[in-house]
């Protein structure tokens, strides 16, 4: 488990085929600034919000394997250039952003990314399927940052934009810098939504 809250920016240094073009890759990742003191070999690290496991380190870089399945439902695996990083929560640590799994739910795509005023406005296009987990307030978590959705545009196709607000802290500490029109995303719905919208289908279902 992670809080969306990213502890460093690493880059993405070597991309290792593991085998054939089914085959997944071997990620280095440099980390010059992330703290290394409790991590051990099997730990997991997020990488652009996608949960990893750590397979070499040392101090200042790790590796990771991703496997094809990994890489095809996510975007910035497979690509030198920076990333978010967080590792996994301990039971004692802070919540600053909220309960995030590290299993990306699907891509997103930016429709606008712009400052306004001391801020940045950021728009995201949901696909449809992820559409019903996006609310006023809610949760969600963009290439591995927890953040809060300031508003939801509903399209008759079944699909959402929603709108973030993100202070200059935030732009400035994370990826998120990098983004413009046209850029896909990690996208992880909020697990309350998650769970909520099982409940309510599921009792639809048997009515």
């Amino acid at each position: 488990m992670f809080t969306g809250i990213i502890e460093s920016i690493g880059q993405i240094s070597s991309i290792t085929p593991l085998g054939d073009e089914q085959a997944g890759v071997r990620l280095r990742i440099l980390a010059p600034t992330l703290d290394f003191s409790d991590v051990q070999l099997g730990d997991s690290i997020a990488i652009q919000g996608a949960c990893m496991t750590v397979v070499e380190f040392k101090t200042g870089e790790f590796t990771v394997d991703v496997s094809r399945e990994s890489l095809s439902k996510t975007v910035g695996l497979d690509q030198t250039g920076e990333v978010n990083l967080e590792k996994a929560m301990r039971l004692s640590d802070r919540v600053g952003g909220h309960l995030v799994s590290g299993h990306v739910d699907g891509l997103g795509t930016v429709s606008r990314f712009e400052p306004i005023g001391e801020s940045w406005h950021l728009q995201i296009k949901s696909p449809a399927e992820l559409a019903c987990y996006f609310a006023y307030k809610g949760s969600v978590t963009v290439n591995g940052v927890s953040l809060t959705v300031n508003k939801v545009d509903d399209h008759a196709d079944g699909s959402c934009d929603f709108h973030i607000n993100l202070i200059p802290h935030t732009v400035q500490m994370t990826t998120l810098k990098h983004l413009k029109a046209g850029t896909p995303v990690n996208l992880e719905v909020d697990q309350i939504a998650r769970y909520a919208q099982r409940m309510l289908s599921y009792a639809q279902s048997r009515v």
